[in-house]
């Protein structure tokens, strides 16, 4: 560790004791201020209620009319809309700071540039004058679940408060600081809960959540969308932050759940990502702290630190900034019921556990000061939020020279080859899969990262990684390395490569990217697997089905090299003589030759894999309609669809729905007895069901498939497999399988595996014997190597295509994506 970074760690350290045991961050409601210039609005001269207030919402238009008027009235805000959202709406960030950074935006946008770019940087002389030119960049998003509303109301009182406050510490902020404020990252789900929040208010079902996804496809899975970069949103913020701002501390502003802490901070739980830098896992911790200890000190109770969280998993909006060499803040409060009071009682918080947590009354070294029950209200959450966003930026002012040094040595230090590491990773030129690859690659750059292609051929060795079991403890159990087999003598490259080198500052993010996962064994006393806080495993080319070699050594030297930097994802496309992106709408063909009546069941339960469903055929521009339970329950299925699509989702939920009272009628339900009756009648008559992953429950169970799933019911010190990337062999000789390699990766999330109880179904994949595991984590691999991962059943004079993976998993998952256009072609060609 260099001698600078050493410092850094003591530096921070020493001073953050010092200014939390003397220098706490007071709460709004007591700090001292001149009264603000009568030119400037409050939120409530606005809106006509503070914001917090119980019973009240401001939607998207009442907030992002305020950030105007504040635009118009103060000299420290500057608005501006970054993009669209999914259902088009304007996505707007307050740029907050001193009146003399507002007007010299540019110069420090590019002081960012080169500080997170240190081969911008001509000397240690010039690094220093950048540093000490600098401003220290912070990023505070609100309200990314928008559920957990509190955040977007709270954004109105911190940017106010920002605007309007005379005191020394806001000084402080303002003169040392650019604030970027994200009211929202997600306007579209603002707007869908205030709308409902609006329609309950009053009635029995005030307080619940709406019973529609609030995203209109991803729902809660927006913030796991943030190295692939599908929505609207995510690539607008993408932009904002790695390819203009360039942000040090990046804040994500969330609630949890009503009945635990009331508020988790920093640091986080195990296990840690291994590329992510050891100082930025510190510098978590002491923000986290920080915030920690002025909450104790203001007289906040329940706050939680080393718990539930990891940073394991990459694609979150507070886990990606560490891959670019940017600390990751989180807080979770405790939610009330959207904007309404909730009360909790002692037996409901003795009940709450979760790692790092025994129960929700016990005091703890990392839980010293547990809250005891009674009201919790909206204003309470917001309060612990405003006060940690003033932490924030009040240890981003008082220690800014630190962070930006730190930010640049970050740069500097992921340029660094490590021995036995490849030098690069190639994307080889012909593989077929010309969709795939411009995706991925266009996904690389819009988050920063330098992708080149090769004009002239190159000569390079290789060492395609993959994961190869050690001896276990017994069958069930084992644990993983990576191996990396290196070739033993060059092989040309041809032109029309892409080639991906590590020697950049986003190295920490290529390898989290492209190398596979392995996750530790963490197992209790009892030997039971402890659920991470996400998925285990994501290797970006295994899901997208692009083979992409690590480059361990290039015969050329690098003045041999044509190389052409690539600026745009349709640079890409037009390599590749495909379609142009033009006007937002995917411009990616249908893969379905010939028209086909699709129907994408949509209940009222909030599935995600159901609105990736319709993501995925929205992308490929499939024709479908969604299939509702009430059309469902009328049963003229066949005279409307020659296809119906499950998404996963269990048979309980499909039948049943929302359990009566807890919604009004018309969100109750499910599709009933008499609709699933209709389903079989569907495929009796001709029809094709298609199940995803859980929904196969629904059919092998209705429609009396000769499956059965051999990891029902077992426990997870039998079998565990949360979120991971598995091989499948695949059958080339069956219709489903046009197209396919031999060998395929498919994303297993608690999935489903089948024995087969009569010879007559068809069965398309199995999953591998040998080399099963991909990327991930993987208990009990005796229990599913060799079984059924994807088959057909004849039924009556239709069929039933059950997948045991998620082919269409987030969005993510391209290299499986063509099963299920295959599946959707081969009822034509049959019928």
């Amino acid at each position: 560790m260099s001698r600078h970074r050493c410092a850094l760690i003591a530096g921070i350290a020493i001073l953050l004791l010092t200014f939390c045991a003397n220098s706490p961050v007071v709460s709004a409601q007591h700090r001292t201020r001149i009264s603000p210039s009568s030119a400037i609005p409050s939120p409530r001269s606005v809106l006509g209620f503070d914001p917090g207030d119980e019973h009240t919402i401001a939607d998207w238009g009442q907030i992002t009319d305020y950030f105007q008027r504040l635009d118009k009235a103060s000299d420290r805000v500057l608005v501006q809309t970054i993009g669209e959202t999914t259902l088009k709406r304007p996505i707007i960030v307050a740029i907050i700071s001193a009146r003399e950074n507002i007007l010299a935006l540019e110069k420090y946008k590019g002081i960012q540039r080169r500080l997170a770019d240190p081969r911008l940087v001509n000397s240690e002389q010039d690094r220093d004058r950048l540093i000490q030119d600098g401003k220290v960049v912070v990023a505070i998003s609100c309200s990314i679940h928008s559920t957990e509303i509190v955040a977007s109301q709270m954004s109105l009182a911190l940017a106010y408060e920002l605007a309007t406050a005379k005191d020394a510490e806001t000084h402080a902020m303002l003169q040392n600081t650019i604030l970027l404020l994200i009211p929202s990252a997600n306007p579209d789900g603002v707007d869908i809960v205030a709308d409902w929040y609006r329609k309950t208010l009053g009635t029995p079902f005030e307080g619940k959540e709406p019973p529609e996804l609030y995203h209109h496809y991803a729902g809660h899975d927006d913030n796991r969308d943030w190295f692939m970069l599908n929505l609207k949103e995510t690539k607008a913020i993408t932009k904002l932050f790695w390819q203009e701002w360039f942000p040090e501390i990046v804040y994500d502003v969330h609630q949890q759940g009503s009945n635990g802490s009331r508020f988790f901070v920093p640091p986080f739980y195990d296990p840690p990502n291994p590329h992510i830098a050891p100082v930025l896992l510190r510098q978590v911790g002491l923000l986290g702290h920080k915030i920690a200890a002025d909450l104790e000190a203001t007289n906040h109770r329940g706050v939680l630190t080393n718990a539930v969280y990891d940073t394991w998993w990459h694609g979150g909006f507070r886990t990606a900034p560490y891959f670019h060499n940017s600390i990751g803040i989180l807080t979770e409060a405790a939610s009330a019921r959207l904007m309404s009071a909730g009360n909790v009682t002692r037996e409901q918080l003795a009940r709450s556990s979760t790692r790092g947590m025994r129960n929700a009354l016990e005091a703890t070294t990392n839980f010293p000061n547990p809250w005891t029950g009674g009201l919790w209200r909206p204003r309470d959450i917001m309060n612990l939020e405003l006060g940690a966003s003033r932490s924030v930026l009040s240890m981003a002012a008082n220690y800014r020279a630190s962070y930006l040094r730190s930010f640049y040595e970050l740069g500097s230090q992921t340029q660094k080859q490590e021995p036995g590491e490849p030098i690069a990773y190639l994307v080889p030129a012909g593989q077929g899969r010309d969709e795939a690859v411009a995706k991925m690659i266009g996904a690389l750059i819009e988050q920063g990262v330098e992708v080149f292609r090769l004009e002239r051929e190159l000569h390079a060795t290789f060492g395609p990684q993959s994961l190869q079991r050690t001896n276990a403890t017994s069958e069930k159990l084992g644990d993983y390395r990576m191996i990396v087999a290196q070739t033993a003598s060059m092989q040309e490259v041809p032109a029309g490569s892409y080639i991906v080198f590590l020697s950049q500052p986003q190295r920490s993010n290529i390898l989290a990217l492209f190398e596979p996962q392995i996750y530790p064994n963490r197992l209790n006393a009892v030997g039971e697997a402890e659920r991470p806080y996400d998925v285990t495993g994501w290797t970006l080319p295994l899901q997208m089905g692009v083979d992409s070699p690590a480059v361990m050594a290039i015969q050329e030297k690098a003045a041999e090299r044509r190389l052409t930097l690539i600026h745009q994802s349709n640079e890409v496309r037009k390599d590749l003589a495909l379609t142009l992106q033009e006007d937002g709408s995917s411009p990616i063909a249908n893969p379905l030759h010939q028209p086909t009546r699709v129907g994408i069941y949509k209940g009222w339960t909030a599935n995600m894999d159901e609105g990736w469903t319709r993501f995925a055929f929205d992308t490929f521009n499939v024709p479908y309609k969604s299939l509702g339970d009430a059309e469902i329950k009328e049963g003229t299925l066949t005279s409307n669809y020659d296809v119906i699509v499950l998404p996963s989702q269990r048979a309980r939920e499909i039948t049943e729905g929302n359990a009566p009272g807890t919604y009004p009628v018309a969100f109750t339900g499910g599709i009933t007895a008499s609709g699933a009756r209709n389903l079989q009648q569907f495929v009796t008559d001709g029809g094709t069901l298609i199940c995803f992953d859980a929904s196969c429950e629904f059919a092998i169970k209705q429609l009396g498939l000769p499956l059965r799933n051999v990891l029902e019911n077992l426990k997870s010190n039998d079998f565990y497999c949360p979120g991971s990337i598995l091989s499948l062999d695949v059958d080339q000789s069956q219709p489903l399988a046009r197209g396919m390699a031999r060998s395929v990766d498919a994303y297993f999330i608690n999935s489903s595996a089948f024995e087969a109880t009569d010879p007559s179904v068809h069965i398309i994949a199995r999953y591998r014997k040998e080399g099963l595991l991909r990327s991930g984590w993987l208990l009990g691999e005796d229990k599913i190597k060799g079984r059924i991962a994807l088959a057909e059943v004849k039924s009556g004079k239709g069929r039933v295509v059950l997948f045991g993976f998620r082919p269409q998993h987030r969005g993510q998952t391209w290299g499986t994506f063509q099963f299920i256009w295959n599946a959707l072609a081969a009822l034509k060609r049959d019928n």
